[in-house]
């Protein structure tokens, strides 16, 4: 006769390691995870302003390698360092939004976006940051390895100028030879159209400079000589410019 306690103990081995198997070898499921992490990464963000080190110190790895929005990389000693309380009339809030995670065995990979309102002395400015956070198990539990942030652009606010003003900017402008773009007004404002591209709108920031929505990191830094005619325009993007240069030509179906 079989022994059924050896029966029975066998059987729950079994389930036992049927379970591990189906939850990921004995990990919690990737959407317990998920919403653990969002928590975690919520507690951190509303440290922030009050200068809270506690979430910080629990949840940072000790080799944990922080890229920060402007481009510094921080240890955590740094990062520590660095958060105090802030400062009278300023005040500040943080909201994790679309966040996503990607879960392998011990390794989570986080995607957010932080919304940021700041009040700054009686006015209120906002701010968005995508971060990608790299988690790791520990006896612990989670802990944070890594960050990178990037700083979301948005476009600035447009003016309106008149038509003759935005006329001043109409024109073929030359990269090369066969390289232009042409700028023309419509009833609805101007437009520039490069060789082989598709029409794309044009708005004016300040006189002199123009960008393309949807394009922040785009500027259009228009010159113009001593009699104040324009000469060409520079287009800037961060730091570096690509002069275009006003051609003779005039725009295909507009009168010289």
């Amino acid at each position: 006769m079989p022994d059924i306690s050896l029966t029975i103990q066998r059987f729950a081995t079994l389930s036992l390691a049927s379970l591990l198997i189906a939850t990921g070898s004995g990990q919690a499921p990737a959407t317990d995870v998920e919403a653990l992490l969002q928590r975690q990464t919520q507690e951190l963000m509303d440290a922030v302003a009050a200068g809270d080190h506690g979430p910080w110190t629990r949840y940072l790895h000790d080799q944990v390698l922080y890229a920060a929005e402007d481009g510094s990389t921080k240890t955590k000693v740094q990062l520590l360092d660095e958060l105090r309380p802030l400062p009278k009339n300023v005040w500040g809030k943080l909201r994790v939004t679309r966040f996503r995670a990607v879960i392998h065995g011990g390794t989570a990979i986080t995607s957010y976006v932080a919304e940021e309102d700041e009040g700054y002395y009686g006015q209120t400015i906002h701010a968005r940051y995508l971060t990608t956070d790299t988690w790791i198990t520990s006896p612990d539990g989670w802990r944070l390895i890594a960050t990178h942030i990037t700083a979301l652009r948005d476009d600035p606010p447009a003016v309106t100028l008149p038509a003759s003003k935005l006329d001043d900017y109409v024109g073929v402008y030359t990269l090369t030879a066969d390289l232009t773009y042409t700028i023309r007004r419509g009833p609805d404002g101007l437009t520039g159209e490069r060789t082989g591209r598709k029409p794309e709108t044009l708005k004016v920031e300040v006189p002199d400079c123009l960008f393309v929505p949807g394009q922040p990191r785009l500027r259009k830094i228009f010159q113009r000589d001593a009699a104040g005619h324009i000469t060409g325009f520079v287009e800037r993007r961060e730091t570096w410019d690509i002069a275009w240069h006003r051609s003779k030509r005039s725009v295909p179906g507009r009168p010289a």
